[in-house]
């Protein structure tokens, strides 16, 4: 095996912290507060998309069926937004997350490790963060607006869209169990 020379080993650590290049007409303060925004909203993303998962993994009861297919898919469309996420952030030459540590540090979304959930605590549980998320899109959405990144506010849109159906779906189910 071939070492690298201790120039070459040098060139490579100052490569690895050098700036990002990513040509952008977003100023350095923009891509700053809109990175920042972005992957506190990708570690959210991450930590519903796990807890979702969780649940659909750990339901039980009369409709097993029925809210382990509707999990499924609510953990497919939340897995989805994450590549998005991030190469937006580095579309517009932010760096983005790294790690599960990196996500547990960022995350606002609140993790459930317990050993039983009800399945009506978990739909109430994961349409409360939906919402949550939604409003924290709009949040994000405001930071776009404020540096004029409409590119990352047209995505945040559709998420938006996507994330208050989720909410609907599961506030029905939560209705539903009150009556």
């Amino acid at each position: 095996m071939k070492r690298n020379s201790p120039t070459k080993t040098s060139e490579l650590l100052q490569e690895r912290g050098a700036a990002l290049a990513t040509p952008t007409d977003l100023t350095r303060s923009a891509t700053k507060d809109i990175a920042g925004a972005m992957n506190a909203i990708l570690a959210d993303v991450f930590a519903l998309y796990l807890k979702t998962k969780n649940f659909h993994w750990h339901m039980s009861g009369r409709h097993f069926r029925d809210y382990h297919l509707l999990l499924d898919e609510h953990g497919e469309q939340l897995f989805a937004m994450t590549d998005p996420i991030a190469e937006r952030i580095r579309k517009i030459g932010g760096g983005t997350i790294k790690s599960i540590g990196h996500i547990a540090r960022l995350q606002r979304v609140l993790d459930n490790d317990a050993e039983y959930v009800d399945p009506s605590d978990m739909i109430a549980e994961l349409a409360e963060d939906n919402k949550t998320l939604a409003g924290r899109l709009r949040e994000a959405h405001n930071v776009c607006d404020e540096h004029r990144d409409v590119a990352t506010a047209s995505l945040i849109e559709v998420w938006i869209d996507e994330t208050e159906r989720r909410t609907w779906f599961l506030s029905e189910i939560k209705r539903g169990r009150q009556q």
